[in-house]
């Protein structure tokens, strides 16, 4: 189950280990490297990695057990050979909470959300976006049709097959309130399953936009601010608690950012009060972080990429108080009743193309000649969704709905 080890070189006592049976674990991977320590006799350091289950999810059965391997060769979730997890056999998931102990566990470690003092696209509840006007549209029609303010006409179930879409109304007026969200109405979406068998509590709390704003792009010393591009239709972001079921404490937070995201240990995060945790939504692009600042997301090393901005302001969405369970699947049937909007399993806006070539050929053009690229090498440091995106889909299409938050 891990490397035991000692403060002599004397042999631990028999009685200091114990067998557990094949059938009671599980293969499992390295994860976070905890130490690295170079040695004279030697040209690769020794490395100490955390380890944790290979399959890990909503359905899965292994435990991590706190334990590590060390070696000189190992790549982060790499499968560890000889060393395994344990798997929990226990169906039942008895020390998962009740549905009043959820509550109460919101109510403790609920974060305040803040939002950049510049930003323009504000979130919302998915209720004030269906009633101001978007629409649901076919691909066997020209024309959008109303969505109910509880999103009961859209279409419920199957897969993401292109054949419906959500988009805003033409009517310009329109368009761009809808834009600007409504950060009064607005609401976490709470989704509680079981993590690492049963052994800890995932709370994932996601974020409604409306509209995600256009990206701000930095080259060098320069940053501009680009019109179109980085901007679609709705925005759904989340960040994920993870609370330990034997103590009730919070052991983690996984901030969501764009494709990817971080897992930070309680102790890494900043509070604003009692337990409560704070999360900074990204200006325009709504990604969690855990600390303000300007976070870059291309190469970090040549000062090329997306902005991130994130900082305090006004803006306040409170989580301990502002949100709904949409879903508890552990719970049982009829434990939490889901919302219709949940179901549709379609995206939440059209697929949209960006003639991102032209806007980098005129970016290439300003540069200084000292940093100049080829559009190709600067297209290739840029994340691909500058260039065009398919419409977000909701909560339940995302791979960690089932599955583990994934950096």
């Amino acid at each position: 189950m891990g490397v035991v080890v000692t403060s002599t070189p004397k042999e631990p006592e028999v009685e200091q280990v114990r067998c557990v049976r094949t059938d009671l674990t599980e293969p499992c991977e390295t994860s976070n490297l905890l130490v690295t320590m170079k040695s004279k006799s030697s040209k690769d350091p020794l490395q100490i990695w955390n380890i944790q289950p290979c399959d890990r999810g909503m359905l899965c059965k292994g435990v991590s057990v706190g334990t590590f391997v060390c070696g000189a060769y190992f790549d982060s979730e790499e499968v560890v050979e000889n060393i395994g997890c344990l798997k929990n056999l226990d169906s039942t998931l008895h020390a998962m909470p009740n549905l009043n102990q959820i509550h109460a566990l919101i109510e403790h470690y609920g974060p305040t959300v803040y939002f950049h003092p510049d930003e323009t696209y504000m979130p919302s509840s998915v209720q004030w976006f269906f009633k101001n006007g978007a629409l649901l549209y076919s691909a066997n029609g020209k024309k959008g049709s109303a969505i109910d303010y509880q999103g009961s006409n859209l279409p419920s179930g199957g897969t993401n097959d292109g054949a419906f879409w959500i988009d805003l109304p033409s009517d310009n007026d329109a368009k761009n309130y809808l834009k600007k969200g409504d950060i009064e109405s607005s609401e976490l979406y709470v989704h509680v399953k079981p993590a690492l068998g049963g052994s800890f509590t995932d709370i994932a709390m996601w974020v409604f936009c409306p509209f995600n704003g256009p990206a701000t792009l930095k080259v060098a010393l320069m940053n501009i601010e680009m019109s179109k591009i980085g901007e679609h239709v709705s925005d759904w972001e989340h960040f994920t608690l993870r609370i330990n079921n034997f103590t009730g404490e919070l052991w983690s937070v996984f901030f969501s950012q764009h494709s990817g995201g971080e897992w930070l240990d309680a102790s890494d995060l900043e509070f604003i009060k009692d337990n409560k945790p704070i999360v900074y939504s990204s200006k325009h692009g709504h990604a969690s972080y855990p600390h303000p600042g300007t976070y870059l997301q291309g190469s970090s090393k040549l000062g090329i990429g997306v902005r991130n901005d994130a900082a305090r302001s006004e803006f306040v969405v409170d989580s301990s108080t502002r949100y709904q369970i949409v879903a508890a699947e552990y719970l049982g049937n009829g434990a939490v009743k889901e919302p219709c909007w949940l179901q549709y399993m379609r995206e939440w806006g059209p697929s949209i193309v960006y003639d991102g070539r032209s806007e980098i050929e005129k970016l290439i053009d300003m540069l200084p000649m000292f940093v100049r690229f080829s559009v190709e090498n600067l297209i290739d440091l840029f994340p691909t969704e500058l260039y065009g995106e398919e419409g977000p889909t909701g909560p339940k299409e995302k791979e960690n709905w089932l599955g583990d938050e994934y950096c």
